[in-house]
Parts: C-alpha cells; sequence; structure tokens
C-alpha cells in the first residue's frame, strides 16, 4: 500500500426535503384541513477514526464525498425520510483543514469514535405547520435548507511511541527491519526511504510502535532534502531515536546538523525525549570506551553502540526504546 500524508477533498452534506403542500380529502368530511408533512433532514458528513488505516491513499482516486439529500414531506403529514450520513474513514492522527489551511477543524489524535464535520440541512416545513384559527387552509409551505459544499484538507501525522530520525544511509531502515516485521527498502544510495514505516516492536508481551522517517540533510526545514515534508509526523513521536552512523569521519558534526534542523523546524520537536544509537561500529577500529567518551562530552548524552550487522547492542537498545 502507498503512503500519502495528505489529501484534498470535497464534501457536500444533504439539502434539507421540501415541505408538502397538502389537504385532507375524504369522503364525507368536506373541510379535511391541512395536512402537509415536513420534509427530511439531508444526511451529515462524519469523520470516523479507523485504527487499521495508516495512510490517506484512498482520497488519491477519489475526492468527492457527497451526502443523501432529504426526503420531501408528503401528505396525510408524513414526514420525508431523513438523508444517509456519509462515514469518511480516516487513520489515527489525521487533522482536517479548511481550504486555505488556516483553520483546524478538528483534531483526531485518540478519538475512536465518529466525529461530525458538516451537517446536512433542516427539512422544509409542510402546510400543516401554518394552520391558524385565522388561516384554515393555508397554502404555505418552505424550501428544505441547502447547504454550501466546501473543499477541506486531510493532513496525517503519524501516531509512533518512536520516530526514528538521523542523516540518510545512517542505517535507519535496516534496524527497523530487525526490531520488527516491517519490510522497508534498503540500499546503499541515500534517500532510500521515500516516506514514513511504521513497524511494531515487540518486547515481554508489550508492544510499542516505531516511525522510520526519511534521512535529513542540513537545510531540511527550508525544503531541501525530501525530510521537510516528513517532520511533522516527529510531532506525535513520544520519543527519538537519533541514528549517527560513526562510519562518517564527520559522524558528530551530522548529529549537531539534525538538531539544528529539528529546532528550526519548531514545534518543540528539539525539546523530545532523545536516544543516541551509534551505529555500524562493526566497521570501527577505534575503541568503543572513546567512542562513548567523546559522544557523550560532544553531546550530553550517553549512546548507545549497535551494528545491524554483527547484532552488537541490538538487545540493548531495544530495552531502552522501551
Amino acid at each position: 500500500m502507498k503512503f500519502l500524508d495528505e489529501a484534498k477533498i470535497y464534501i457536500k452534506p444533504g439539502n434539507g426535503g421540501k415541505g408538502c403542500l397538502s389537504f385532507r380529502k375524504e369522503k364525507y368530511i368536506e373541510f379535511g384541513g391541512p395536512d402537509g408533512g415536513n420534509g427530511g433532514k439531508g444526511g451529515d458528513i462524519i469523520i470516523k477514526v479507523e485504527k487499521n488505516l495508516n495512510t490517506l491513499i484512498d482520497y488519491r482516486y477519489k475526492q468527492h464525498f457527497k451526502a443523501k439529500n432529504g426526503q420531501n414531506g408528503k401528505g396525510k403529514n408524513k414526514t420525508g425520510a431523513s438523508g444517509k450520513n456519509l462515514i469518511i474513514k480516516v487513520p489515527p492522527g489525521t487533522q482536517i483543514l479548511n481550504q486555505d489551511k488556516s483553520v483546524i477543524i478538528c483534531d483526531l489524535i485518540n478519538n475512536e469514535g465518529e466525529l461530525k464535520i458538516a451537517e446536512g440541512g433542516k427539512g422544509g416545513y409542510g402546510n400543516s405547520n401554518f394552520k391558524s384559527s385565522t388561516n384554515r387552509a393555508p397554502r404555505k409551505t418552505t424550501k428544505g435548507e441547502e447547504v454550501e459544499a466546501q473543499w477541506v484538507w486531510l493532513s496525517l501525522k503519524l501516531l509512533a511511541d518512536i520516530g526514528i530520525i538521523g542523516m540518510p544511509n545512517a542505517g535507519k531502515s535496516t534496524l527497523l527491519s530487525l526490531i520488527s516485521s516491517a519490510k522497508p527498502k534498503i540500499a546503499d544510495y541515500p534517500f532510500t526511504t521515500l516516506h514514513p514505516i511504521l513497524g511494531v516492536v515487540k518486547k515481554d508481551h508489550k508492544e510499542i510502535v516505531v516511525a522510520d522517517i526519511p534521512g535529513l540533510i542540513e537545510g531540511a526545514h527550508e525544503g531541501k532534502g525530501i525530510g521537510d515534508r516528513f517532520l511533522a509526523h516527529i510531532e506525535r513521536c513520544k520519543s527519538l531515536l537519533h541514528i549517527v552512523d560513526c562510519s562518517n569521519d564527520n559522524f558528530l558534526d551530522n548529529y549537531i546538523k539534525v538538531r539544528n534542523e529539528l529546532k528550526k523546524y519548531g514545534s518543540n520537536l528539539n525539546k523530545k525525549n532523545e536516544i543516541i544509537a551509534i551505529s555500524k561500529i562493526d566497521l570501527l577500529n577505534k575503541n568503543y570506551d572513546e567512542l562513548i567518551k567523546l559522544t557523550s562530552e560532544k553531546t550530553g548524552k550517553k549512546p548507545i553502540l549497535f551494528s545491524c550487522f554483527s547484532g552488537y547492542g541490538i538487545s540493548e537498545l531495544k530495552k531502552n526504546l522501551f
């Protein structure tokens, strides 16, 4: 299934049905009086959170959603049937925004139920509603309420416990494939990961959701590379796993560059709890204690060393994630 985290859709609630103009006509009843029923209410547009979804790809191919109109009223004081509501299913963490993205209509972080985002029109009144002592045979009715359509944006921010960040080719996808059942694309060139990948990590009957975020480079917050587009997904992560490739001579400088991008992006990403993990240590000839000391002095945090090739440190890393 392809990943899509943003989609624009057209929603149209149902219009209300017309009120009925009718008079009671029965044998031996000379003055039956008005008996026109009211129109039915138009259908609502309802957003429902579906836990099994993690992409908005369905809304790339279908963009128009219209609820049913209410039916017109009928004689014998029969109210028209209400229009059927239209339910739009979205993944957890979806935001609904107006057309110019200036207003967040709703933010479905932990909402497991249904939320009405556009209400159908009210039904019109039949002529029986207008009878009085001075007007025994009213011919007045009202039309049902007409509701305007609108374009809205669906914006998905993934809900994950841990977000894996780092420079391209730091080993993020390889790690995710080892500690979960996810199967991200792995190759020896930059930007192999083109969209976030979710994986579930299990340990002692517990589970956490881990998100592999595309690699970040300097200037990502300004649109360089592809990571800036997916920085929004880190906003919902409880903690960050920052992977640093020690086979690069400037690996600590790369760490600082990524941290700066988080700070420049905003939304307090740089203030989230962070675990530093140094990858590819099987390629290193340095003393591990020396590497830990150097990293701790530079970052103020004690790193975890691991190797996806040899399996060194993977168990300790999983333990720290939990």
